[in-house]
């Protein structure tokens, strides 16, 4: 059996949560980092209630979640796949591929109600037609959508169909916590010119991409072979035919290079033969983005460049696990000039701020150097908190100047920027809940905190702000009008004080007829609470 990891352990708690009040939710776990065993164990809970389908869309996939199923839970699956079938099986749980699911004959052998629960193995394909079939055929089930880090337009798609987001583990924290190895970026400076390239499907056509990238391969092939000897990479390529004979060009130039593909009857055994250090290199034309794992590719050569982050983030995850002897993963970046097209680009992956990855990846491109993502991600983050804080001042100063008339309430800007949390500042509505009107009832209680509700304008802003003036209420911090009158008399960092330090000053204010005492001075006074160590780390 199979230990699970701390945040998996919150993850699985996170879902069985969110199945006691909604359907249908998402798990969203970086590639490498157990998201099979998480939902194997999800699997094995759920069979109380009834059969379990897991649902893939490739062989792979189908097999990689019944093996995993059986080492971390000792349970058996039976097979919904081409001839064979789950029905009069003994086993509760059935992993089922979409294609042979997807189908009216498949569906109608089953009764609605024969499933319970639903995994979606791979959730940002589940708004294909055949997946829905499935998911509506069987619509009383618990469904749990999993997926690794997905960009923004595919969060807003899934919660077309998900309620809500159970769990979410980042790319970021799991190489903090020493999960995943750290990523280090270098641009190659060779400038490859797609801006003829099409867009087919939401992404650059592969026909395009193989027809923009050829007259490179022989520069790109040299550089690999400066880059790469020693190392243990992978190479993403638009075409087939493309991906053998940048294979030929690699061992012309003494690199050790194999290729896969789809049709290739050997696929097990070269996949084999590299893991075991037969080959250095392999090349292959998308083949390799899911289900396969091998912890030693420390190299990873993006020649498919997409405009869809979580395909990015897959191709990349192929060499983000652990493996002795390996401190970080080398992502090969080439100058793309793409023209007016959105091209997804290394600092992408680790940041969720469009602007943060931009500068990151302009630097990048500028510098043809090597970057660890996350050390540049934290420090690019800081100015632009800084830019961000003087931005916001400028912008209150000027709300400020052109009212009309003093109003008792804070403007919720205001708020923001005493307590500086970027949870509020940041804050974009994703859930079809989040965008609603907010309701009377969380207007008339952030009204009785202090807050001008007329700026607050969806039911998601609400509730962050309800969340963050009820955890400062319970925490005995100082309410937002304190807030305002201790800032007027030129008091620092306000939001840190007790409501027992604010109604102390503001005592000796009213005792000394609302003249600042000639003891205080309000640019260094230090409450007791913060001299005696005793800030609350809720703010």
């Amino acid at each position: 059996m199979v230990s699970l990891r701390p945040y998996q352990i919150e993850a699985e708690n996170a879902i069985l949560k969110e199945w006691a009040e909604h359907d249908k939710t998402l798990l969203v776990l970086p590639t490498g980092c157990g998201k099979t065993i998480v939902f194997a164990d999800v699997a094995k809970q759920r069979t109380a209630a009834g059969n379990v389908l897991v649902l893939a869309h490739r062989e792979e996939l189908l097999t990689q979640a019944a093996d995993k199923i059986k080492k971390s839970c000792g349970l058996d699956c039976s097979v919904e796949k081409a001839e064979k079938s789950c029905i009069g099986s003994p086993e509760k749980i059935t992993v089922g591929s979409v294609q042979t699911l997807g189908t009216e004959r498949r569906l109608a052998r089953f009764d609605k109600n024969h499933f319970k629960t639903i995994i979606v193995d791979e959730a940002h394909h589940s708004m294909a037609d055949t997946y829905k079939r499935v998911l509506e055929h069987f619509d009383s089930a618990k469904v749990l959508g999993v997926t690794a880090t997905p960009d923004r337009s595919d969060m807003r798609n899934l919660g077309e169909y998900f309620e809500t987001l159970a769990y979410e583990y980042t790319l970021p924290e799991a190489i903090r916590e020493g999960y995943l190895c750290p990523i280090r970026a270098k641009t190659i400076p060779l400038k490859l010119d797609m801006s003829k390239v099409k867009t087919q499907a939401g992404d650059y056509s592969a026909s395009d991409l193989g027809n923009a990238l050829e007259p490179y391969l022989e520069s790109i092939a040299d550089r690999m072979a400066e880059e790469c000897r020693g190392r243990h990479t992978v190479v993403f390529l638009p075409l087939v035919a493309m991906a053998q004979e940048f294979k030929d060009m690699l061992n012309e130039r003494g690199l050790k290079a194999c290729e896969v593909n789809g049709n290739s009857t050997d696929r097990e055994q070269v996949l084999a033969d590299f893991e075991a250090g037969k080959y250095d290199v392999i090349c292959n034309a998308m083949l390799l983005t899911e289900g396969w794992d091998c912890p030693i590719v420390d190299t990873i050569v993006v020649l498919r460049p997409t405009k869809i982050r979580s395909l990015y983030s897959q191709m990349v995850g192929r060499g983000t696990r652990l493996s002795p002897g390996k401190d970080h993963l080398l992502l090969l970046d080439f100058l793309w000039m793409t023209g007016k097209h959105k091209l997804v680009k290394p600092a992408d992956i680790v940041c969720k701020k469009e602007e943060i990855a931009a500068k990151i990846n302009e630097t990048i491109d500028e510098s043809g150097e090597e970057f660890d993502l996350l050390e540049m991600e934290e420090k690019v983050s800081e100015d632009v908190r800084k830019q961000r804080e003087e931005a916001l001042r400028k912008q209150l100063e000027e709300e400020q100047r052109r009212a009309k008339a003093k109003s008792k309430l804070i403007d919720p800007l205001e708020f923001e920027l005493s307590i500086m949390d970027e949870d509020l500042t940041d804050y974009v509505p994703v859930w079809g809940w989040e965008m609603e009107a907010p309701s009377a009832r969380q207007l008339e209680t952030l009204e009785k905190f202090g807050l001008d509700v007329e700026k607050i304008d969806n039911k998601g802003l609400a509730s962050k702000l309800l969340d963050k003036c009820i955890t400062r209420a319970n925490a005995k911090l100082a309410t937002i009008k304190q807030m305002q009158q201790l800032k007027k008399w030129g008091f620092k960092d306000v939001n840190l004080w007790t409501m027992t330090d604010a109604s102390k000053i503001m005592g000796q204010l009213a005792a000394n007829h609302w003249r600042l005492p000639y003891w205080i001075n309000p640019a260094t006074y230090v409450p007791d609470s913060m001299k005696k160590g005793e800030m609350n780390a809720a703010v």
